[in-house]
């Protein structure tokens, strides 16, 4: 019947009605928004009930939808100038036609229309976890955009697609580059192939001071490929990298990561380290491990050899957290 037929454009689905009496009910035939197939009924009593539901189906069961939406009842006769009827925002988990009902308390019958519009439709999880929306979002779009990039920056890297620069490393192993993404990610590595240094000559860039494996960990970084755990193990490596080359992001991330394991069997040489490339968040926590929680005591037997290598800036500053820290009895 074509009084049965709901039309859909977008997220908006529009039944209209062409005759509907004082004690009826109707029930649109499916339609379709998202994932999932729809009903609209309406039956009139002393209110008029409208009602959403989805159809009963594998999709309906097992990814029930939470939809967030609204209505809208208008008369379908062009000279009547009654005001439309419109819902508040409803959001809710929609499994049967029990879960949603609207009563609009009107005389709309014969001829009218009945608007939803769908805000957003999100699946249930059934063992858990946050519902997701079935449409994409700016969020989404935006990273399903840098996934597509990063995989193919790893394929650039790992199979050298139009690299333009050889790295060669201390232990007489050679990697492969880009000369205008480790511009991008470095100044450093900008200005050796700007001006007329050997670098630009022979695109070749000697890194004698990082194993192999850390040279790989410097280049997935730079690429956005590495792993956590590669991160991780190679860290000390790739913050003396960030350092010599300018890589501020990296140093920033090293330094943060350095500060989530400091203990007793690490904590003077992440002082050091901290001191050395002037990470100040990391000489703070450092020296609050050592003096403020008392773990001084605990580095007895290092803090002698310590202070026979330390910076005698660095000792001052050890010895004024000492005088902040103590408390005369």
């Amino acid at each position: 019947m074509v009084d049965s037929k709901v039309e859909t454009i977008s997220r908006l689905a529009q039944w209209r009605i062409e005759n509907f009496g004082p004690c009826s009910y109707k029930k649109s035939d499916p339609f379709k928004v998202g994932i999932w197939n729809w009903h609209l009924s309406v039956e009139k009593n002393r209110y008029l009930y409208v009602r959403l539901f989805p159809e009963p189906s594998r999709a309906s069961k097992e990814q029930p939808p939470i939809a967030r939406f609204v209505l809208r009842v208008s008369s379908n006769t062009g000279n009547n100038n009654r005001r439309p009827y419109i819902s508040p925002i409803h959001e809710r988990l929609l499994r049967t036609c029990d879960d949603f009902v609207w009563p609009v308390d009107s005389s709309f019958q014969g001829r009218f229309i009945i608007d939803v519009e769908f805000l957003d439709l999100k699946i249930c999880p059934l063992n858990g976890g946050e519902s997701c929306s079935v449409w994409p979002t700016d969020g989404a779009m935006q990273s399903t955009s840098t996934q597509s990039t990063l995989r193919c920056l790893s394929r650039m890297l790992d199979e050298g697609i139009h690299a333009d620069v050889t790295i060669n490393t201390a232990e007489g192993g050679t990697l492969k580059a880009h000369k205008a993404i480790l511009s991008a990610s470095s100044p450093v590595f900008q200005s050796m192939f700007h001006h007329d240094l050997k670098e630009k000559e022979s695109s070749t860039i000697y890194i004698g001071d990082m194993s192999l494996e850390s040279c790989v960990a410097l280049l997935s970084y730079l690429y956005g490929t590495i792993k956590p755990e590669d991160f991780w193990r190679h860290r000390l490596s790739l913050l003396g990298a960030a350092n010599k080359y300018d890589i501020a992001a990296l140093k920033d991330a090293c330094e943060e990561s350095l500060l989530v394991d400091i203990t007793s069997g690490n904590v003077l040489e992440r002082l050091q380290e901290a001191w050395l490339y002037q990470l100040d968040k990391l000489k703070k926590g450092c020296l609050t491990y050592l003096f403020d929680f008392g773990k001084i005591y605990d580095v007895r037997e290092e803090i002698n050899n310590f202070f026979r290598q330390a910076d005698r800036e660095l000792m001052l500053e050890m010895f004024q957290e000492v005088l902040t820290v103590w408390k005369p009895v």
